[in-house]
């Protein structure tokens, strides 16, 4: 059984308190993609996540951009337009789809 390390909580302290409770509660631990990828995205990097199907890439790409979305509508600073653009293979998607 896995468990959430020191790294995993310093890497969840980027997210906004009710994203992070989200995640311990749905979730053992991080995977390497979220571990590595959020710290980059934090930063506003460009950033390509490269690893196997089921290793939690989609939730890695998108987690960080949700709690920003969200960030911004708390604050009433949403605007209405595009903010996030994630290409996914069709299977990958619809596997996810199912999934999530």
């Amino acid at each position: 059984m896995k468990r959430f390390t020191k790294t995993d909580n310093k890497v969840m302290e980027l997210f906004e308190e009710y994203v992070r409770e989200w995640v311990y509660t749905t979730f053992e631990a991080l995977t390497p993609p979220q571990r590595e990828a959020w710290p980059l995205i934090a930063r506003g990097r460009n950033t390509l996540i490269f690893s196997p199907t089921g290793s939690g890439k989609t939730l890695a790409a998108f987690l960080f951009c949700i709690n920003e979305l969200f960030k911004l509508s708390i604050e009433n600073n949403l605007e209405d337009t595009i903010y996030v653009l994630y290409i996914s293979p069709l299977r990958a998607l619809s596997n996810d789809v199912h999934k999530n």
